[in-house]
C-alpha cells in the first residue's frame, strides 16, 4: 500500500488551481490504486509558526540534553517530520507568490528540514558536511502562478524561485525522483490560460497513474 502525503499551500480554499490539480492527481491515483494511506497537510488554511530561537537552541540541542520546554517547542515540527517518514509520495499542491513559495510552505519547510531528523551535519565529510538521512520517496511539485515564461530559456526563466527552491531543499525532503506539473497566465484568464489549465490536468492525470502503476 502506497501512503502519500499531500501538502497544499494555498490560502485559496475556493478557485484554487493547485488544489485543483492536488484533487485530481489524489483521485487519478485512486483510481488505479484503491487502497492507499492519505495523510493531508493543509499549511494554507493551518500554516505552521515560524521558527524562533527557542526552536532553533532545541533543534541543535541534543535530544537527550533537552528541557521540556524544548521538547515541546518542537512537537509540531517532531509530526510533520514523522507525517513525512511515513510517506512514499510527497504532493506539493502550491501557487507561486510573489515569485516563490508561499509563507505557510516555507514555514513547513523550515520544520522539518532539521538536523539530525531529516539531515545530519559532519565537518569530516569536508565541503558538502550536510547529508539526507530519508530517501526513497518520489516528489510531486503542482503549480499555479500569474505569470508565466519560467521554464527553462524562458524570459521568466530567472525570476521563478519556487520550483528551484524545492529542488535544491528536495533531498532533505527524501526525494530524489521528482516531477513537476504547472498552470501559468492565471492573471491572464485568456485562451493561453485556458490552454495551460487544460494541458496541466491532463499532464497531472497521466502522471498519476504513470507514478501508481509501477
Amino acid at each position: 500500500m502506497t501512503t502519500l502525503l499531500r501538502i497544499d499551500a494555498s490560502a485559496r480554499v475556493t478557485r484554487s488551481l493547485s488544489r485543483m490539480l492536488g484533487d485530481l492527481f489524489i483521485a487519478e491515483w485512486q483510481a488505479n490504486e484503491s487502497t492507499i494511506e492519505l495523510i493531508h497537510r493543509d499549511v494554507g488554511i493551518e500554516p505552521p509558526p515560524a521558527i524562533s530561537e527557542d526552536w532553533i537552541a532545541a533543534a541543535f540541542t541534543p535530544a537527550a540534553e533537552r528541557s521540556e520546554q524544548q521538547h515541546d517547542a518542537l512537537t509540531l515540527s517532531d509530526t510533520l517530520i514523522e507525517e513525512l517518514e511515513q510517506a512514499d509520495v510527497l504532493v506539493i499542491a502550491t501557487p507561486m507568490y510573489n515569485y516563490g513559495m508561499p509563507a505557510a510552505l516555507k514555514a513547513w519547510v523550515d520544520q522539518v528540514v532539521r538536523i539530525n531528523r531529516t539531515f545530519s551535519f559532519d565537518l569530516a565529510r569536508g565541503d558538502r558536511p550536510l547529508e539526507p538521512i530519508l530517501g526513497g520517496k518520489t516528489l510531486v511539485v503542482l503549480t499555479a502562478s500569474g505569470e508565466f515564461g519560467f521554464g527553462p530559456g524562458e524570459f521568466n526563466e530567472q525570476a521563478g524561485h519556487l520550483l528551484p527552491h524545492l529542488r535544491s531543499i528536495s533531498g532533505y525532503l527524501g526525494a530524489r525522483d521528482i516531477h513537476h506539473v504547472g498552470i501559468e497566465y492565471q492573471e491572464f484568464g485568456d485562451t493561453r490560460f485556458a490552454a495551460s489549465r487544460d494541458t496541466a490536468q491532463a499532464q497531472v492525470a497521466d502522471l498519476a497513474r504513470t507514478l501508481a502503476r509501477r
